[in-house]
């Protein structure tokens, strides 16, 4: 049987912040969110307020947290995996990146969305990747499979038709 934890009281509640920014790459919005779940798990002791937009603004500003660069990071992760811009975008969105800090990392995806598409199929072994040449339900499966990954239709529709052995050249 567990015993209860007491409640945080601010250094409390700043030790568990400095924890998580130094084991996990974090968004601001994803530390406030650790430090809020935590404080309705364990409560609070003070009369005043939680400082927990203090704590997530005192660590931004120590450069612990960096929302563009774990923009950068996340994006980055995602291409070399095979995703595309609007998968990008979607998880930024979730980590609480704003649209400011994530720019460049969306513009990053969709700069390098036709080399993700086949970093993607490879993995996959769709289109020119594949064993042998699919059947119409097979190219329409691995085309979901690609928007899914959040490719555009034109280069999913593209690289799942395409020829074993023969990848399609960039159209620009």
């Amino acid at each position: 049987m567990r015993r209860a934890r007491p409640p945080l009281d601010a250094a409390a509640l700043d030790a568990l912040a400095l924890g998580y920014v130094g084991r996990f790459a974090t968004t601001q919005a994803k530390l406030a969110q650790y430090l809020r779940r935590k404080l309705a798990e364990r409560g609070w002791t003070d009369e005043a307020e939680p400082p927990v937009e203090a704590i997530v603004a005192r660590l931004a500003a120590s450069g612990f947290v960096d929302d563009r660069a774990f923009a950068d990071a996340r994006g980055a992760a995602l291409g070399r995996r095979g995703y595309g811009a609007r998968r990008v975008a979607v998880a930024l969105k979730i980590a609480g990146v704003g649209e400011a800090e994530g720019e460049q990392a969306l513009a990053a995806a969709i700069d390098s969305g036709w080399d993700n598409a086949l970093a993607f199929a490879r993995r996959r072994r769709i289109g020119p990747y594949a064993a042998e040449a699919a059947d119409r339900a097979g190219r329409e499966r691995a085309t979901a499979a690609l928007i899914r990954a959040g490719h555009p239709i034109g280069i999913a529709r593209r690289i799942a038709a395409a020829r074993p052995g023969k990848v399609p050249e960039r159209d620009d």
